[in-house]
């Protein structure tokens, strides 16, 4: 399974930064190889000062060695060794009406002391987290997440859906990080579902991430905007980073486990604000999304 994810993340990540190239018209990924001293590595690729993305990162990784103590205690298991892989992304665009975009899409075994698969389980999703509130752009990613998720089990995108809202969620504002999408973690063998079972869903919710997102992009990215719009962006990036750095299990993961920082730490946008106290206008647009980002709704 693992050399089955793996060739489908490289895949996927070539597939992927080609269309954002071809949507951006300007700015090309550059690429970074990179080795893990304890085991592996991964294919960074960063797009920076495009016509449509600001700054954006797509990247693999394929890691494996001892799992630190502090991770031993996070996951409850006991000398062991693991083997990690995933592609994650994050695109933060230039125009405040086109929304930031996170996916991640992964895969982990754990091994006892004689070598042999003792845990394995897929995790991942999309969310989307956009600065002004385009009601029909969130029911369309909404929509396709659910598409997909219909593909697979009745159930899969109300729980998942729900996963989202409550994982995204900045506990110290008292808001979610965005509009959502789909969140996944320890997708393990059942009596419903093999491990293959669950690659294909895995992999169909990342064969429909450009389904998802490029239309918003297209329909959004020549609209004109102010600069007030544009510092409203920057204070929204600013709770957008204290949830990376404060919540992200992603984040934590990569810096216990000695991942290359600049790889990990590439979710965070270039130019952001922190005003002290800062409150929207009564009425606003940029009220009307932080309502929203503090009741949940069900877009699809």
């Amino acid at each position: 399974m693992k050399d089955t994810f793996v060739t489908y993340i490289r895949s996927l990540q070539d597939s992927i930064t080609k269309a954002l190239e071809q949507e951006d018209g300007k700015a090309l990924f550059h690429e970074d190889h990179w080795k893990r001293p304890e085991g592996g590595g991964g294919r960074t690729r960063v797009i920076q000062n495009g016509n449509v993305f600001e700054k954006g990162g797509v990247n693999i990784s394929e890691v494996h060695g001892t799992l630190p103590e502090s991770m031993q205690a996070y996951l409850g298991v006991q000398d062991s060794n693991f083997f990690a892989c995933g592609l994650s992304l994050v695109l933060h665009p230039t125009n405040p009406f086109v929304p930031t975009v996170h996916a991640n899409w992964r895969y982990f075994e754990l091994y006892d002391k004689a070598g042999n698969i003792s845990a394995q389980w897929f995790g991942g999703g999309q969310d989307l987290t956009p600065y002004y509130l385009f009601e029909e752009d969130n029911v369309h990613f909404h929509q396709v997440c659910k598409s997909v998720c219909d593909r697979h089990g009745p159930t899969l995108y109300a729980n998942y859906k729900k996963q989202c809202d409550a994982y995204f969620y900045n506990a110290h504002r008292g808001e979610a990080r965005g509009i959502g999408g789909l969140f996944f973690d320890h997708l393990k063998v059942t009596q419903a579902k093999s491990m293959d079972d669950w690659y294909r869903f895995v992999s169909d919710v990342g064969d429909s991430f450009l389904q998802a997102y490029l239309p918003i992009v297209k329909k959004r990215k020549d609209l004109p905007y102010s600069e007030a719009k544009k510092t409203w962006q920057e204070i929204r990036r600013g709770r957008y980073v204290e949830f990376n750095l404060v919540h992200d299990k992603g984040t934590l993961f990569g810096l216990r486990t000695n991942g290359r920082i600049e790889s990990i730490l590439m979710s965070l946008p270039p130019t952001v604000q922190w005003r002290y106290d800062h409150h929207p206008e009564p009425g606003s647009e940029e009220e009307k999304l932080v309502h929203v980002l503090k009741t949940p709704r069900d877009w699809a």
